[in-house]
């Protein structure tokens, strides 16, 4: 299919480039001592917020494709609808409506996983345990746990991440226990063997993403499959005894562990002729276990023995790369972007950011794929982030970001470009308010230093953020502080900064704007009629 932009009649855009700038994880709070953004001195995005081109948007719920209001938003949905400028069925939505009309159990992965459950294999079952709806849902494990069972699923272990991120910071024995329950009740009405084998907090264990750090993805191999961790009795022996060996250690920072037998064997490592699902949803912390479970060749650490197994996501994580081969729940077909509409117009452009963002800012936001649209026409520069808890270097690589961005656009090369600082996000998930309002002072940094660039070379730049985070850092709950490290339900700002503007456009009417309709907003302010189906644009041309 052949794309093609209009013209608009009465703007052409600036002579300079149009910068988007997302503040990743820093949203509108309540303005008290909960709110991190509001805390921090920030004079720049202060004074970017007093002007008239500006709207509030809605980056949670149906309007970034997820099932309901009460689901917050991540970055991998926020930048998809961004870059798609439409909204599309995302990770839950999709699996619960394939659950629904049971597409999921008749898909040709999930038969295969059968077949090797009724050869005598284990059915292993590896994610996030939670219902914090970014990453994953219990509630589609425990359904996909009962079907093993109705279809006589012999053997059943589950290798469990812990979360304390997207749900309560140590909330863990909440999903646990239940978990604990409904495998109980299954072996005793069945007969069947039903166990809970290994886990690890998300950030020590498995849970890598970006290759940022493979010794995360080492630590979950040697639990899931060799059973080489420290040992307990159950899950929630492992974890309490780690709660009352450090008060202060929060569930995603909990270390490995195996669970073992009377004998102190594993009762559950990953062998010959077995099958696993990794039932995360999302991509991004999915794709490097997959790695370590398809690739011949896998360098990033030594595997020790590589089991013979049939492995499936729950769904597809890369789709350029097809990681991995297999996969219960298609994903979202995600077409006509942003990027392929102005890489067909010969519209040049950079995407910058560090390590922890950079694959939203490209494989996200070009819905879902890797590498380059238009190598001819694009620029992507990824920093190395830092290998180092996120609260201890809340600045994080920002200046790199802010520095990298000036040198793209004074160059003269590119009309477009897209940034992302992931301070707000990265250093909110510690629950450090101190830090998390170093992290938003130190984005409005980077903001100060880019608003001259902008303005020298006659260009625009969009200011916004692909959902909240460090703007609710605590809620209150019986009258005290409960730390909240996942992100928020509130809105985030868009900010026009154009210096040169002569109310050639105004800001647009729409009852509920949100990310989808940046596209819309990015194409008119280069000088394009939107696209026929995106979203409508924020703004209005006169």
């Amino acid at each position: 299919m052949e794309l093609k932009l209009n013209k608009l009649e009465n703007f052409h855009g600036r002579k300079g480039p149009l910068l988007l700038v997302i503040m990743d994880g820093v949203g509108y709070g309540r303005r008290d001592d909960s709110d991190a953004v509001y805390l921090a001195n920030t004079p720049t995005l202060d004074k970017l917020l007093e002007s008239p081109l500006k709207a509030k948007l809605k980056a949670h719920g149906p309007a970034v494709g997820l099932p309901s209001d009460d689901d917050m938003g991540n970055s991998e949905v926020g930048h998809n609808a961004m870059g798609a400028g439409r909204i599309f069925d995302q990770g839950a939505k999709l699996v619960n409506k394939s659950i629904e009309t049971g597409a999921i159990f008749e898909s040709n992965s999930w038969g295969k996983v059968m077949d090797r459950s009724h050869r005598g294999g284990t059915v292993h079952f590896i994610g996030l345990l939670s219902d914090g709806n970014v990453h994953s849902h219990i509630d589609q494990l425990f359904t996909m746990v009962k079907e093993c069972a109705i279809r006589k699923v012999s053997k059943v272990r589950l290798h469990i991440l812990l979360d304390g991120r997207d749900v309560g910071e140590k909330s863990a024995l909440n999903y646990v226990r239940p978990t604990e329950e409904l495998l109980k009740s299954i072996s005793e009405e069945t007969g069947f063997d039903y166990k809970i084998a290994s886990g690890g907090g998300r950030m020590i264990t498995t849970m890598d993403r970006y290759n940022a750090d493979w010794s995360i993805v080492e630590r979950g191999w040697k639990a899931h499959v060799l059973g080489d961790a420290r040992h307990f009795k159950s899950a929630e022996e492992a974890i309490q005894t780690m709660y009352d060996e450090d008060p202060d250690i929060t569930d995603q920072y909990l270390e490995s562990f195996v669970i073992v037998n009377d004998n102190d064997k594993p009762v559950g490592t990953i062998r010959d002729g077995d099958a696993v699902i990794f039932f995360n949803f999302r991509g991004d912390r999915a794709i490097e276990i997959s790695k370590a479970f398809e690739d011949e060749d896998l360098n990033e650490f030594d595997r020790v023995r590589v089991p013979k197994v049939f492995y499936t996501g729950i769904m597809e994580y890369d789709g350029d790369q097809h990681i991995p081969k297999h996969f219960l729940v298609e994903p979202p077909a995600i077409d006509r972007t942003l990027s392929q509409y102005l890489c067909a117009e010969g519209v040049t452009s950079f995407a910058v950011s560090e390590t922890q963002k950079f694959g939203h800012v490209t494989y996200f936001w070009n819905g879902n794929k890797s590498g380059y649209i238009d190598e001819r026409l694009e620029k992507y520069i990824e920093i190395p982030s830092d290998k180092i808890e996120f609260d201890k270097a809340p600045r994080m690589k920002a200046d790199k970001i802010t520095d990298t961005t000036i040198e793209l656009l004074e160059s003269g090369k590119y009309k477009f470009g897209r940034i992302n600082y992931p301070n707000g996000d990265m250093v909110g998930h510690t629950g450090n308010v101190e830090a998390a309002i170093i992290a938003v002072e130190t984005v409005d940094d980077g903001l100060k230093k880019l608003l001259p660039v902008i303005e020298e070379l006659g260009g625009i730049m969009l200011v916004t953020a692909d959902h909240g985070n460090a703007d609710e850092m605590f809620t209150m709950k019986n009258g005290e502080k409960a730390v909240k490290t996942s992100h928020t339900l509130n809105p985030v700002p868009f900010v026009i900064y154009d210096p040169n503007y002569n109310g050639e456009y105004e800001m647009a009417e729409i009852e509920q704007p949100g990310l989808t309709n940046i596209a819309g907003t990015i194409l008119n302010l280069l000088g394009y009629q939107n696209v026929e189906d995106y979203e409508p644009s924020l703004i209005k041309v006169k």
